[in-house]
C-alpha cells in the first residue's frame, strides 16, 4: 500500500489527534471516512443538488437523516389542531424522497368540540372560557415526522395531496442544472 505525507500545521495537531481517537488509532482511516464524504457532497453540489437534513421521528426518538437532493415542492394544510407539512426532494440517485412533518396536536375542550373554532368562538360556553370565567382542559399528543423514498414520481400519488402532486408533477422531469451552451 503506497504511503503519503500529510503535512499539518501545529494549530491543526488537536484537530487530527481528535480524529485519530474518534476513529480508534487509525488517522488514515479518519482521513478517508472525511474525503470519501466530501467528494460525493462536491460532486453533489457541482451537478446542482444540496445536502439536506431532515428530522424524522417522535418525541424523543426523532433523529436527524441527511441525503443529497433537490427540493422540488413543498405544500402545508391543517388537519383539526395540527398542521402537516409534505416536502418532496429528487435525489442525485433519482429516487424521490418525501418527508412529511407533523406538528404536534393540541386539542382543547373549545375548539376540539363540534363545529370549527369561529362558530366556537360565538358560543356562550366558548365565550366564558376565552374570558377565563370557566374552565377549559386540553391535551397533547407529540408531533411526528416521516421519510419514505420511492423509485418513482407516480408512487407519490395517494400520498401526498393532489395540489401538491400536480404542482411538482412538471419539476420531476427537468434536469436539476441545464447547461446551456450560449
Amino acid at each position: 500500500m503506497p504511503n503519503k505525507t500529510i503535512y499539518v500545521s501545529d494549530e491543526d495537531l488537536p484537530l487530527f489527534q481528535r480524529a485519530q481517537d474518534l476513529a480508534g488509532g487509525k488517522l488514515s482511516a479518519a482521513i478517508s471516512i472525511a474525503l470519501r464524504r466530501y467528494v460525493e457532497m462536491e460532486e453533489g453540489r457541482q451537478e446542482g443538488y444540496d445536502e439536506i437534513v431532515v428530522k424524522v421521528g417522535q418525541g424523543s426518538a426523532v433523529r436527524k437523516q441527511r441525503f443529497s437532493g433537490v427540493l422540488l415542492g413543498e405544500w402545508g394544510r391543517t388537519v383539526g389542531s395540527r398542521v402537516e407539512m409534505f416536502r418532496v426532494y429528487r435525489s442525485r440517485k433519482g429516487r424521490y424522497v418525501l418527508h412529511v412533518d407533523r406538528s404536534p396536536d393540541w386539542p382543547d375542550s373549545v375548539s376540539s368540540g363540534p363545529g370549527n373554532w369561529l362558530e366556537n368562538l360565538f358560543s356562550r360556553e366558548a365565550l366564558r372560557t376565552y374570558l377565563g370565567l370557566a374552565d377549559s382542559t386540553w391535551g397533547f399528543v407529540q408531533g411526528e415526522a416521516t421519510l419514505e423514498v420511492v423509485e418513482t414520481f407516480e408512487e407519490l400519488r395517494g400520498r401526498i395531496p393532489d395540489e401538491l402532486y400536480d404542482l411538482v408533477a412538471d419539476l420531476a422531469a427537468r434536469p436539476v442544472v441545464e447547461d446551456l451552451d450560449i
